[in-house]
């Protein structure tokens, strides 16, 4: 199945910005997280198809990318493959100018074997919103290359040794001609190594190398945000003909809380409050991610008033200053009352009636605008 636009898939514009791009994720990623829908292989679908969109698009160099091929410009199994069959544009017509014109206009003519940098590897890295935060240390286990204790590191059998490409006499390179033209390019069978091995080990396979797993300690900045990455240089894919290794990138997913709902430096959280404390008035108590805070509830306070709690939020990665809690009050209507409590109850209305309308100014004023809207 033909994959949609990563800009349809996040509901934005091509021309959205970073802060748009990150909304939009959050809130799909709230509605389609697993946790919240477990079983459910639809969500998990949508999840996994927003998650790919964010990481493409809240990247400067994959979007640009993207915009200008579509998919084939970020898959990088096509990119891979046209780094290492075909090298880059300097490589294939690089030496061109150089027979034409000289050293002159060919100076920075390459030769010899090609190296080419290691792949960068992710990892997935699902934390609590408390970690993020106030921050965490924790170790992973990735795959790695070490040297192969057989061939050491030669990747020929015991007792035999590589020898010289016969294509391209161990200069790694071939140089094809057709008429006037010379074009150098990395020698089919030795890949630009410049020797082959005619009896591989048979414990790295050729290679010189065998995978094993190995353990790093992750550093995790309180204050980081979904999404965000931490770069462990040098621990990504070794590089091709003694190339520098790719890098690892542990991308940050901060699990849904069963509290609070974060939105960059800020949390919001829905809190039910005592129908008497709503009309009386009073002091409550609510979480917050360094323990308890109380703020007084005036009285006749209506449900889904909001309550602002300065510096009870989160302080990001690039703040001087933490966010703010929002409260958002629900009025809990009571349930399974008793006789006695009906009865007072009602009692209570009806000395609300007896007061008139300025007992519910809402009321009032919600019943006008319908007896105008029938006029």
């Amino acid at each position: 199945m033909a994959k949609r636009d990563y800009y349809d898939v996040l509901g934005i514009a091509k021309n959205a910005s970073d802060s748009d791009i990150k909304k939009s994720y959050r809130k799909l990623a709230m509605k389609y997280h697993p946790d919240r829908n477990p079983g459910n292989k639809d969500a998990e679908e949508h999840f996994k198809e927003s998650k790919e969109a964010y990481e493409i698009l809240s990247d400067s160099q994959k979007r640009a990318a993207y915009d200008q091929y579509g998919h084939a410009g970020v898959d990088p199994n096509i990119s891979a493959a046209s780094a290492q069959n075909f090298g880059g544009f300097s490589d294939a017509f690089g030496d061109i100018f150089g027979d034409i014109f000289g050293q002159a206009a060919g100076g920075n003519r390459r030769s010899g074997h090609q190296v080419y940098h290691g792949s960068d590897l992710r990892y997935s890295m699902e934390i609590t919103l408390e970690r993020a935060a106030h921050g965490h240390e924790t170790q992973i286990r990735i795959p790695s290359w070490i040297l192969c204790q057989v061939c050491h590191g030669s990747g020929a059998k015991p007792d035999t040794k590589p020898e010289t490409c016969p294509t391209c006499h161990g200069q790694g390179q071939v140089r094809m001609s057709q008429g006037f033209f010379s074009i150098q390019q990395t020698c089919p069978k030795c890949h630009g190594i410049g020797t082959y091995i005619p009896a591989p080990c048979a414990h790295c396979h050729g290679s010189g190398k065998v995978k094993e797993t190995k353990t790093l300690e992750v550093k995790i900045p309180a204050g980081i945000d979904e999404g965000m990455r931490i770069r462990s240089a040098g621990n990504g894919e070794p590089g091709i003909n003694g190339g520098p290794n790719g890098d690892l990138y542990v991308e940050i997913h901060i699990k849904p809380h069963s509290v609070f709902e974060r939105d960059g430096d800020d949390l919001h959280c829905q809190m039910p409050i005592a129908f008497t404390t709503a009309v009386l008035g009073g002091e409550i108590e609510v979480p917050t991610l360094a323990g308890k805070a109380s703020f007084t509830v005036p009285e006749g306070t209506q449900s889904g008033k909001t309550f602002r709690l300065r510096g009870k939020g989160i302080k990001g990665l690039r703040s001087s200053l933490p966010g703010d809690l929002y409260v958002h009050v629900q009025v809990e209507t009571p349930v399974k009352l008793t006789d006695t409590q009906r009865d007072l109850l009602r009692r209570f209305e009806n000395s609300l009636v007896e007061g008139g309308a300025r007992h519910s100014p809402q009321s009032k004023g919600w019943f006008d605008r319908v007896k105008s809207f029938f006029e």
